[in-house]
């Protein structure tokens, strides 16, 4: 058995950062990255905004450069494909017969786009979103104009998608089950919020409402009739309707899951020697003591640094406050808080109306979640939404909305 070699299967963000950070604590033992890609580790977020919009080119993606891999002594294996895992024996075993040995094992297997058995789902023209690839062929597509596009899921996803579709030229339907998209992220309020913005972009919406078959002529998509019987004509359809964790190789490990992998604080699972990261983990937060899994990058961000931190003994804990972002049209959004711990109407400091405003969720008196729209930079509003839930102090409904009280102060 090796003396100290590592493993890391996935090659997205997560497995990508534990591997540099592996280094960079002066780790000197093997790493072996096993991406089932032919790509390097790269960046999500940048698919479904900038580089879906041609905004950002290739050189956007990527985690680290490609030498850095060469560079840094770290072995990456692209189109890697990993069979089994055997805790016992301390070894993964490849799609080729191969067999590689660990001291410490890291599950970055990240999510895959949760499927609808439609008729006709396999229609040309139909797709889901997860990939660089799918993003290089839906911008090749939207970016010829003057298309019918369905978007089928109202969620963070779709709604990135639907702006991009739209700003290229493209008439635009949205549907889903929501009585109003992003409803459950952010509430009926600010999902009605984004909502106006797409209408006056031209995006038009069915919700709720629901896919029941897909049409199409000589293989091709046409169509999208909903659950109310309408056909929406369609030149392309996209489903975006979450996605499901990796979880197969942990499950037949023996691995305990639960909405994903199960971790510690520190992304440990319940077999020795093997961690989780990135949006397959379901780790315990510190801060809630509760298990959250999360699939925004700054979770797979920081989710890396811990896991090879603590794959090398030392101290470290997922403790950071969850944090995502979103581009849409010229809207720019940052959250950050627990969107389970949220209940009811969140106060508002601002203007709906004038699109510059922040958001404060509370529970208890104390600040839970927080977003800001459009806010001025200079304030450094997420810094103060972040500071806010963690100190755990009750601040009243109208200081919050007071915008005359300096973000830095509400602590004060």
């Amino acid at each position: 058995m090796a003396n100290d070699d590592i493993v890391i299967v996935g090659g997205g963000l997560a497995g990508a950062t534990a591997a540099k950070t592996l280094r960079a604590e002066g780790f000197s033992g093997r790493i072996a990255v096993l991406a089932s890609e032919s790509h390097a580790p790269y960046l999500r977020p940048p698919l479904s905004k900038e580089y879906l919009l041609g905004k950002a080119g290739e050189d956007a993606l990527p985690v680290v450069p490609a030498d850095w891999y060469a560079e840094n002594d770290v072995e990456l294996r692209l189109g890697a494909h990993v069979t089994e895992v055997d805790p016992g024996g301390r070894a993964v075993v490849l799609g080729d017969g191969g067999r590689l040995e660990y001291a410490s094992l890291l599950l970055a297997t990240g999510a895959r786009p949760r499927s609808i058995p439609l008729p006709g789902s396999g229609l040309d023209g139909v797709s889901t979103f997860r990939t660089v690839e799918d993003s290089r062929r839906l911008r090749a597509r939207l970016a010829e104009g003057g298309l019918n596009v369905v978007m089928v899921g109202s969620g963070w996803i779709g709604m990135e998608l639907a702006a991009a579709a739209s700003s290229y030229g493209n008439t635009v339907t949205l549907m889903g089950l929501e009585e109003v998209p992003l409803e459950a992220a952010i509430g009926p309020d600010l999902g009605g919020f984004f909502r106006e913005l797409h209408e006056a972009h031209g995006v038009r919406f069915r919700l709720p409402a629901s896919a029941a078959e897909i049409t199409g002529t000589s293989g091709r998509v046409t169509g999208v009739r909903t659950n109310t019987g309408e056909l929406l004509p369609a030149d392309l359809v996209v489903i975006a309707v979450g996605v499901v964790p990796e979880v197969g190789l942990a499950e037949a490990a023996g691995i305990d899951l639960r909405n994903g992998i199960l971790t510690d604080a520190s992304l440990r699972t319940s077999a020795p020697g093997i961690f989780a990261a990135g949006d397959v983990a379901n780790a315990l937060h510190p801060f809630t003591g509760e298990h959250h899994r999360s699939e925004h990058w700054s979770n797979a961000l920081n989710g890396g640094k811990v896991a090879g931190r603590a794959m090398l003994g030392l101290d470290a804990a997922l403790d950071t406050i969850p944090y995502f972002y979103t581009d849409q049209f010229e809207v720019s959004m940052e959250y950050s808080g627990f969107p389970t711990l949220v209940a009811g109407a969140p106060v508002i400091r601002g203007s709906l109306a004038d699109r510059e405003f922040l958001a404060f969720w509370q529970r208890e008196g104390q600040v839970v979640a927080g977003m800001n729209v459009n806010w001025p930079r200079a304030a450094k509003p997420q810094k103060a939404i972040k500071a806010l839930i963690g100190a755990r102090a009750a601040v009243s409904p109208e200081l919050l909305a007071d915008a005359s009280t300096p973000l830095d102060q509400l602590l004060a």
